[in-house]
């Protein structure tokens, strides 16, 4: 699909504002709402816009600690991998996982009670023989920056 200038603002407004009421959308792409709706069914029927989320204030449900965690798997292998990826997906505490080349296998991101749930967790990975290797602890102390709307811009090139 090619993309023009109203579909990437499209893009950005509701990467910011996922609430936006169709009207709000129109008005802020410079379209009347029919077809601003008829481009934005498209751009989701195409795939580039997969799902809307609210973001929640951990901070306000109660103590809670973000950790990242590099993973080394033991065995660099297909099979390894998947069975990895497999079981990272059936932890609900790892928000995000993503694979990695370089150094370390994975990184994942992981949001737990706290230091001793964190731990929790990672025996039941390591007892679980999931592949893992090694891993490596990062805690979030403070968050500085979230979740952006990517530059649209740069990703599309010139």
């Amino acid at each position: 699909m090619r993309l023009d200038d109203r579909d990437i603002a499209i893009l950005r407004v509701l990467s910011t504002e996922g609430r936006i009421t169709k009207a709000a959308l129109a008005e802020r792409i410079g379209l009347s709402p029919t077809p601003a709706w008829e481009r934005l069914r498209k751009l989701e029927q195409a795939g580039l816009i997969e799902g809307y989320r609210a973001e929640i204030a951990l901070r306000k449900l109660g103590p809670h600690v973000t950790v990242f965690m590099a993973a080394e798997l033991a065995d660099h292998t297909g099979p390894s991998f998947r069975a990895f990826e497999a079981a990272a997906k059936r932890y609900d505490e790892v928000v995000a996982c993503w694979a990695l080349g370089g150094g370390f296998d994975y990184l994942l991101q992981i949001v737990t009670r706290d230091i001793d749930a964190y731990q929790r967790l990672i025996d039941a990975m390591l007892d679980a023989r999931i592949g893992l290797a090694r891993y490596f602890t990062y805690i979030v102390t403070k968050p500085v920056k979230g979740p952006a709307a990517p530059p649209f811009e740069a990703l599309l090139g010139p």
